[in-house]
């Protein structure tokens, strides 16, 4: 075991960006703490990205407070001094306007993207100030700049990401830890799967005759930013397909 190679913590690792992300890291022989709710794929990737020396596995849902405060504070050694957080676990349910979406949807949304966020940052803020060493990196999205119709929740979620990742900035000048907020817009993942309930129809509408952005692009930025010198800060950094763009504003017309 190599006691020196730095440590990464990925929620939400079996899938899309988290587990693009886990493998760019994993073949810089960088130590992996990979998260998420299920056991069998966090299984199979911690078999083929090194085995328990390198991978070590936590799986439990992050809108439960208890587990997730629970398994953080049982890492063990050599997984215990986390260099780089990445706050990847998220969701968007639903596509419906807001007088007809469902409110567990919603709740599980805010459970998901701010909750679950907000716990595993708390959790690792002492240790990273204390050693004056530490990248808090957060997945939010393009959503939390530019709503659109049947956002609602799901982009309230992501600007609270973008806002909470500035105001860690303001709080942590001084300490040495580092803080960036990803925004990604359309990215072909479990997404849209996730978004429309498993209906693969609507799914792969979303991605249809166009080139949307890859996991491995947005685990190629994680990789890049990481690697910046310690002196550097990218606060923010929206990235959208070269097939995507920013539209004019909505307009609607009395028609009589």
């Amino acid at each position: 075991m190599n006691q020196s190679a730095p440590v990464i913590f990925i929620t939400g690792a079996t899938s899309g960006f988290g587990q693009a992300i886990a493998t760019r890291f994993a073949e810089a022989g960088w130590l992996l703490v990979l998260t998420g709710r299920r056991l069998a794929r966090l299984q199979a990737l911690q078999a083929t990205l090194g085995g328990e020396s390198k991978v070590h596995i936590l799986a439990f849902d992050i809108t439960d407070k208890q587990a997730t405060e629970s398994a953080i504070k049982g890492l063990p050694a050599p997984f215990s001094a986390i260099h780089v957080l990445i706050n990847n676990a998220g969701l968007a349910l639903g596509l419906e306007p807001a007088q007809s979406t469902e409110l567990t949807d919603w709740e599980t949304m805010v459970d998901t993207n701010i909750k679950g966020l907000m716990r595993c940052t708390h959790q690792f803020l002492p240790s990273m100030c204390q050693r004056k060493q530490g990248y808090i990196i957060n997945i939010g999205s393009i959503a939390g700049n530019w709503p659109y119709p049947g956002g609602n929740v799901y982009c309230a979620s992501k600007a609270f990401v973008r806002q909470f990742s500035l105001a860690l900035r303001a709080d942590l000048l001084g300490t040495g830890v580092r803080v960036t907020n990803i925004e990604p817009g359309n990215a072909e993942t479990e997404f849209s799967m996730v978004r429309f309930k498993d209906d693969s129809r609507r799914a792969d509408q979303v991605y249809a005759d166009t080139d949307a952005l890859t996991a491995q692009d947005i685990a190629d930025t994680v990789w890049w930013l990481v690697n910046t010198p310690q002196h550097v800060n990218v606060t923010t950094m929206e990235i959208m397909p070269t097939h995507q763009a920013t539209g004019p504003l909505a307009i609607h017309r009395q028609v009589d």
